[in-house]
């Protein structure tokens, strides 16, 4: 079973994920996790070039420079978990990309889902959280210094937000939207519910 999550930064993607890891794993699930881009070698490399540069990056080349990290996280990850059996976690995925260089950044998203269909192989979550809140609020949420996705204004996160409602819409069978505005155990509620009825019916 493969489980993803995603939505706005700020959304409390990683509280309601580890929660999740630790119910899965009290439940006696064997679980990977990952995130997107990262934990391989090269996705860690990457993902400094993609978040740190303080050069400009065309949103095409943003999109495959996360894509050659993704085809490498799911050959080397996310695969080889999957053919033992286990579950697997991650940090966002294809849906990310649709949505912050697609929906936000102008490409248009069909063409987006079939690239990541070649460079996954076809390796898609059976469900992706997609945490719902506006774009002040996360913005207020967010601490520290930005990095150079986070640094993008309102406008564009509202462009975000907008895309992740509407490819959730399009496919519901895949995406379960929450309302990420909901108390922290409330949202997790919702999360543990979905994911015992997808583990069920496995």
């Amino acid at each position: 079973m493969f489980f993803s999550f995603d939505g706005i930064d700020g959304a409390g993607k990683s509280t309601q994920l580890s929660l999740f890891l630790d119910w899965l794993r009290e439940r006696g699930h064997e679980v990977v996790t990952c995130r997107d881009p990262g934990t391989t070698t090269l996705g860690e490399a990457v993902r400094e070039i993609l978040l740190g540069a303080d050069y400009r990056i065309d949103y095409r080349a943003e999109m495959l420079l996360y894509m050659a990290c993704r085809a490498q996280l799911v050959q080397e990850v996310i695969r080889p978990a999957l053919d033992k059996g286990k579950i697997v976690v991650s940090d966002r995925y294809i849906l990310a990309n649709v949505v912050y260089q697609g929906s936000a950044g102008g490409i248009e998203p069909d063409e987006i889902w079939r690239v990541g269909e070649i460079a996954t192989e076809h390796t898609l979550p059976d469900l992706t959280f997609v945490l719902d809140l506006d774009p002040e609020t996360a913005a207020q949420r967010l601490k520290g210094n930005r990095d150079r996705m986070e640094a993008r204004g309102l406008d564009y996160f509202q462009k975000v937000c907008d895309g992740f409602l509407e490819q959730g819409q399009r496919f519901p069978q895949s995406n379960l939207i929450v309302d990420a505005a909901l108390a922290v155990d409330q949202v997790q509620s919702v999360i543990r519910t979905a994911a015992a009825e997808k583990l069920e019916s496995s």
